[in-house]
């Protein structure tokens, strides 16, 4: 007789689980995206230095992932749910990232496209960098025709800096 509620017990514990994971991010896929974006695998200089804490429980996010670098130093990745009211993680590097980064990956003068992303839209227009910087730094821009107006945008990737509206 025993045997039968702790049956019934496992198979409905076995159905309810997924239905409650079902409403969380999955937190294995936020520690893929760090990898991806730093190029180094987890617990590898330049990679994360931990797995993402297995206790939190974030809401589903509808939209992919944001992942730009925090911080002066670039010694942490920042995770964010791009939605309103959306979450927002920090994810520490390991040693070593920092000098890696920190390499100008767009120079005084070069060409780039800026990007103004706001709620649902994203505009791209040519400029010149005013000044070199390296991903996740602010530099200043001038829009292609532009004489006298500059912005300070952020530098994504080699060639694209974009600014982002609340």
């Amino acid at each position: 007789m025993r045997l039968i509620p702790a049956a019934i017990l496992a198979g409905a514990l076995g159905t309810a689980v997924p239905a409650l994971a079902a409403g969380f991010h999955d937190l294995a896929s936020i520690d893929r995206e760090v990898a991806r974006f730093t190029g180094a695998p987890q617990g590898t200089e330049g990679g994360a230095r931990l797995p993402v804490d297995r206790r939190l429980k974030l809401t589903q996010c509808p939209m992919p992932l944001a992942l730009e670098w925090y911080g002066s130093a670039n010694s942490t990745v920042l995770v964010r749910c791009p939605v309103a009211g959306g979450w927002r993680l920090f994810v520490p590097v390991a040693a070593g990232q920092a000098a890696a980064r920190a390499e100008p990956v767009i120079a005084r003068g070069e060409a780039v496209s800026i990007a103004v992303q706001g709620s649902g839209f994203t505009v791209s227009r040519q400029g010149e960098a005013l000044e070199g910087g390296a991903v996740g730094e602010w530099i200043r821009v001038r829009p292609a025709g532009e004489k006298r107006n500059t912005i300070r945008a952020r530098v994504i990737q080699p060639g694209r800096v974009g600014v982002e509206l609340p």
